[in-house]
Order: structure tokens, then sequence, then C-alpha cells
């Protein structure tokens, strides 16, 4: 398949983020999945979960080079 037949998708990238509807979907996704949660629904910022640690792994991905923080 070509390039010019794929019809194109924007990821984008707010600072050092994904934004946009992709990064709305990964979120989401992830929230449905258990792989990431909020210690209250009203919390601003989600944390992973030992779930989601091990699933991220599987994928390649290596989440050691995330820096702890108190959320």
């Amino acid at each position: 398949m070509s390039e010019k037949s794929i019809s194109r998708k924007p990821a984008k990238m707010c600072y050092e983020h994904i934004g946009g509807k992709l990064g709305q979907l990964l979120v989401e996704n992830f929230a449905e999945k258990g792989w990431i949660a909020k210690s209250k629904p009203t919390d601003k910022h989600f944390y992973i979960t030992d779930l989601g640690q091990e699933e991220f792994e599987k994928l390649g991905i290596d989440i050691s080079q995330i820096k702890s923080e108190d959320l």
C-alpha cells in the first residue's frame, strides 16, 4: 500500500506529550484496561498500575524511564 493511499491521522505533540484525539483515545483505552488509574475520580493525574507496568513492558515500553512522583 502506498503512502498516498493511506488516510493520515494526526498524532499531535503538546510539549513532550501526545495530545489530540490520539492522546485522548490512549488514555481512555489504558484506563478501561486498568493499565492506568486515578487515586480519586477528581484527580487530574493518572498513575501506572501494576498490571499496566506488566502490559507496557510486554509492548516493549521501558517505563523505568518515567520518574516517580507524588500525585
